[in-house]
């Protein structure tokens, strides 16, 4: 991600970096967001399964339904970083 800085970026902007720097990678191809987009849910999900616990899929169902029915709500977590989440 090559950001130097002495300020720790939070997860939201490192996801940020990270899609920037696929959308790079993909130069201009089509659908280059959706690409890398799609990767970064795959990681997303990976990540989950692995330290989110036994109820791991119970999370990213109320996300799933968060994105669906309320994108408002959505795009106020994704601003609020890991705070955003006591209030699902």
């Amino acid at each position: 991600m090559g950001i130097s800085s002495s300020r720790r970026l939070s997860p939201t902007e490192r996801v940020d970096a990270l899609y920037l720097d696929l959308c790079r990678h993909y130069e201009g191809g089509d659908d280059k967001e959706v690409r890398a987009a799609a990767k970064l849910l795959l990681v997303a999900l990976a990540r989950l399964r692995e330290h989110g616990g036994a109820n791991w899929d119970v999370t990213l169902d109320a996300y799933v339904k968060i994105a669906k029915n309320r994108p408002e709500k959505l795009a106020n977590i994704l601003r609020q970083g890991n705070s955003g989440r006591k209030s699902m």
